[in-house]
């Protein structure tokens, strides 16, 4: 014999939405609670590292402005021919987060950096004696930043790649200028 049908509605959730919200929630709770800690140390270390990269690039910009001030001392005749790359390279400076004024190195970001790249060795080299070669040797210093930059977008999450990328090209334009534009 079969049942009659019910004739009134039950009121408050069912059991099978129950079972699902239950079931929702064991699993959003399991995904989350184990492997937050490593997550957090995770983006912890690449953040530092994301700093460390941005103060480098900061410092090593900042090295390089103080170079090209250099051989515009040493050669007052290059000083319009260098004004607008050096003002670019101060710009840049100063998006990397450089502490000094106008792109000027902070007393404490002009220590050398560990991994001998440029960081710091704007004073290092004596300035050549003739435009052409002080010239080379901006280029070179221009090129030798570009391609640590480049590298190192590789490494460093959104923006800050961004950011290395888009200098590392600009100071492949510069490496061009200073070698190929004057011709």
């Amino acid at each position: 014999m079969p049942f009659p049908p019910l004739t009134r509605s039950r009121s408050g959730p069912r059991r099978r939405s129950l079972l699902a919200g239950l079931a929702g929630t064991a699993l959003l709770t399991g995904c989350t609670s184990g492997d937050g800690d490593a997550v957090s140390a995770t983006r912890a270390r690449q953040a530092s590292a994301a700093e460390r990269t941005r103060a480098r690039a900061a410092r090593d910009s900042a090295a390089l402005g103080a170079r090209y001030d250099e051989v515009i001392a040493a050669h007052p005749s290059l000083a319009r021919r260098l004004g607008p790359l050096r003002a670019e390279v101060a710009s840049h400076a100063k998006a990397f987060g450089s502490g000094g004024p106008g792109g000027s190195p902070s007393p404490s970001s002009s220590s050398p950096s560990s991994s001998g790249a440029p960081s710091g060795a704007a004073s290092a080299v004596p300035v050549p004696a003739a435009p052409k070669d002080a010239l080379a040797s901006l280029a070179a210093r221009e090129r030798e930043l570009a391609d640590t930059r480049t590298v190192q977008s590789v490494d460093v999450p959104g923006e800050l790649a961004r950011l290395l990328a888009s200098v590392a090209a600009s100071g492949a334009a510069h490496a061009y200028l200073l070698t190929e534009g004057g011709k």
